[in-house]
């Protein structure tokens, strides 16, 4: 489980789409390089700039990046109200059953 850009923000508001695509780059490297069988991206909001996705939504993606099922999970910041406890439960648990059934 990763963020595609390293750098502490207070928002997602603070990160540029070009950091945020380099960080993409980057992180498609990485995975391809070591190989997880899961990979989980975290913020709806990075992907979509990050690997031009506008109309992506939160769970498993139809593409993968560098070979490993892709997940976009919300962010469990306090910040983040579009998504409520409920929701980011359903939504992570789905993701941990993905990668535990490998």
């Amino acid at each position: 489980m990763t963020n595609l850009v390293d750098r502490p923000t207070r928002t997602a508001a603070e990160l540029s789409a070009e950091e945020l695509r380099a960080g993409a780059g980057a992180l498609a490297g990485l995975v391809e390089r070591y190989r997880p069988r899961v990979l989980a991206v975290l913020g709806i909001t990075a992907w979509r700039l990050g690997f031009e996705r506008p109309r992506a939504v939160a769970g498993l993606q139809p593409e993968r990046v560098g070979g490993a099922a892709t997940w976009v999970v919300p962010n469990p910041s306090g910040l983040n109200a579009h998504h409520q406890l409920p929701d980011l439960a359903r939504i992570y648990g789905q993701l941990r059953d993905a990668a535990l059934a490998g």
